[in-house]
């Protein structure tokens, strides 16, 4: 027995070892196996993050300053990377700087120097818009072709906005188009390709898209190019963010200064102190135009821009949240960065006598300290916020002064990446690496080209130079120079030109040279035989009488008393119809463009003692519809979509408003953009004894 004892313990205790043995060993093999997982992981080349956002201004976040829009985590990825305050986007428009960022070349050179499809050429102009192209070249080695080449799945999401699909350009997958409402139905185009409901809001939708990228990519690199359209027009914020910021700003004391101020053409003939109040007192677009004189915004407290950026911060921290997840954060580039400067000058011409809310759909955001915006030559217009993340490999919370362009992005990455760099294709590009190590960076000159007139003022087709700390603009309709010293003067408000001939001489002579270099094309003057260059638009002129020449007077005859402004759309030929759809005398009005409605609009006294009603009666035309939006006192008393192609009664009692003047608009917006015209057989206030 003793024995028998003696033989199980002897078993249990060799057992026991074999175990111990097993369990050492299946330490060291998770321990093995963990290394060479690390090592793989460390290995692996890094995804790439190219977070873009589009008509985000300079100034308008919290870590460049800002203190009404709140941006933490973008403030947050400062504070782990580095800021860059000298950082430019190639073009002050978005599709020549977005291509420009994806070939590592200037617009000039391709040729691809304006937003695509492009402004109409206006009857105003002196000039003929120089020839351009109307997509980028099939051609060009992009780079998400590089990456692709490298191993890399890549992605694109959001506004490519260069004409073709991403895919031609090296995106595996691809989510873009234009967007013509935050909220669902966001456009056609993304009906099928970014599937939402009703409530869902475009910005957020956008990320879920490309999070479902990184964790379907997450064992190999991936290359996520993300343009998000917002901040871009239609101005339109989260609402429950845009509830926060209406309360944010209700509690802040009234900012001193003016709200807007005209800035005049400065190729134009100098205009006087009392010429320019004249003009502030009166803006109808005849003399705006005539005078070629902008409105541009000056204080940032538009609670729908503030809800739509902060929307756009929460995907930031929302993707690196999803990095953290993956364990991903540290083998992966963030670049966070804007394609032109902030929209502080609205698209197309708007006055600015109008309510508050109509205000803030035009006019995004202010970009001082700097001057001008979206659309011009000025730092306003082309200087744009950038933040590099780069795990390990850069200084955190650290800032650059160096200068940096769209086209110096291409050979950067390459370097970071350790990839060979492609000169012969990112040609005007230069890896600003150095700058991130914190050594020495001259990027040298950097130049801007832009041969057209611009959306977002009267200002003539010009090009810029920077070098150094001095900027020297030139404008191509009377060859007006201005020179700046941004050292000193950020706002460019001294111009130096005449006090500093040599400076002048030198970069004008350089500016000039660059263009020869790069064959840029340049507008030319109109004369009675010349045609528009190749690429232009040109809107055909309507001479038919209901084109809406006389509208203000049609709208006289069919509703006296009301008045119209920020009318569109001669194709539809606003005005009266003899008949339509069974009504005699009927009124049509077209919004001015998708994001702009046509506004009917008047102020009168509601008696006291009556029961007053204001009633409509409208519909739409067959092939398209609209939103009837009813504006009193600048509160929304009524909304509904027009689009039963039926006679539709509308009645709105302002029995309340009793003893009292109101101001009452009526909107016909477009909620697409085919035949969003609206027709309205009846507009009447009546009054009714109680």
């Amino acid at each position: 027995m003793v024995a028998i004892n003696k033989w199980r313990t002897q078993k249990i205790e060799k057992i026991n070892m074999k175990k111990s043995a097993l369990l050492v060993a299946s330490i060291l093999l998770t321990f093995l196996l963990g290394n060479i997982a690390l090592g793989a992981q460390k290995n692996r080349k890094p995804n790439v993050v190219f977070f873009l956002v589009d008509d985000l201004g300079w100034s308008d976040v919290g870590c460049y300053g800002s203190t009404f829009h709140e941006t933490p985590n973008i403030d947050r990825l400062a504070k782990e990377g580095m800021l860059f305050d000298n950082a430019y986007a190639t073009c002050h428009v978005c599709s020549p700087s977005r291509a420009s960022i994806l070939t590592g070349k200037y617009p000039a050179r391709t040729d691809l120097t304006e937003w695509l499809r492009g402004r109409p050429e206006r009857d105003f102009e002196k000039l003929h818009s120089a020839q351009k192209l109307m997509s980028l070249p099939d051609e060009e080695i992009t780079l998400a072709e590089t990456f692709k080449q490298h191993g890399y799945a890549t992605a694109n999401y959001g506004k490519a906005h260069l004409s073709k699909d991403p895919k031609t350009y090296g995106f595996d997958e691809a989510i873009t188009g234009w967007v013509r409402s935050y909220y669902h139905p966001f456009s056609p185009q993304y009906e099928k390709t970014l599937p939402a409901k009703k409530g869902d809001y475009y910005t957020d939708k956008l990320t879920d898209a490309a999070l479902d990228f990184i964790e379907r990519n997450k064992d190999r690199p991936f290359f996520v190019h993300l343009e998000h359209f917002a901040v871009h027009d239609p101005i339109q914020g989260r609402k429950d963010l845009v509830e926060k910021y209406e309360k944010k700003l209700a509690a802040m004391p009234r900012k001193k200064g003016p709200e807007y101020i005209l800035e005049p053409n400065p190729d134009g003939p100098a205009l006087s102190k009392d010429e320019l109040k004249a003009l502030e007192e009166e803006d109808a677009l005849n003399l705006h135009q005539d005078k070629r004189v902008w409105w541009v915004k000056q204080k940032q407290d538009n609670v729908e821009f503030a809800g739509m950026l902060e929307a756009t911060d929460e995907s930031l921290g929302r993707i690196r949240a999803k990095l953290n997840e993956l364990g991903l954060a540290e083998n992966t580039i963030v670049i966070f960065t804007g394609d032109n400067g902030g929209m502080s000058a609205s698209n197309q011409y708007r006055g600015v006598h109008h309510p508050q809310k109509t205000l803030n759909s035009r006019f995004a955001s202010s970009n001082l300290p700097l001057r001008g915006a979206k659309g011009w030559n000025y730092e306003g217009g082309i200087r744009v916020p950038l933040v590099v993340h780069w795990p390990g490999q850069i200084k955190i919370n650290s800032t650059s002064h160096a200068v940096v362009t769209g086209t110096d992005y291409y050979p950067t990455l390459l370097e970071m990446m350790g990839l060979p760099a492609k000169p012969k294709q990112h040609v005007d590009g230069k890896s600003f690496v150095p700058a991130l190590k914190g050594k020495a960076h001259d990027r040298g000159a950097i130049y801007w080209h832009f041969p057209h007139y611009s959306n977002h003022g009267y200002q003539s087709p010009g090009g810029a130079i920077r070098l150094g700390n001095h900027k020297l603009l030139e404008y191509y309709e009377n060859g007006s120079v201005q020179l700046f010293d941004l050292e000193n003067d950020l706002g460019e408000q001294n111009d130096l030109s005449k006090a500093k001939p040599e400076i002048t001489k030198k970069l004008l002579k350089m500016l000039r040279d660059w263009r020869r270099e790069v064959d840029a094309k340049m507008p030319y003057p109109k004369t009675a035989t010349s045609k528009p260059a190749k690429g232009s638009r040109v809107t055909k002129p309507n001479n038919d009488r209901r084109s809406g020449s006389n509208l203000a007077t049609d709208v006289a005859t069919f509703a006296p008393g009301w008045k119209v402004r920020d009318w569109g759309g001669p194709a539809m030929k606003p005005g009266l119809r003899t008949q339509w759809d069974g009504r005699n005398k009927v009124l049509l009005t077209h919004p001015r463009s998708k994001t702009v409605p046509c506004v009917l609009f008047r102020k009168f006294n509601v008696p006291a003692g009556k029961k007053t009603t204001l009633e409509l009666e409208v519909t739409n035309n067959p092939k398209g519809n609209w939103k009837l939006v009813v504006l009193v006192n600048d509160k929304e008393a009524f909304s509904k979509d027009i689009e039963e192609t039926k006679w539709q009664q509308v009645q709105i009692d302002l029995s309340q408003y009793a003893g009292k003047s109101v101001a009452i608009e009526l909107q016909n917006r477009a909620t697409g953009w085919s035949h969003e015209a609206a027709y309205w057989s009846r507009i009447k206030i009546v009054h009714m004894h109680r």
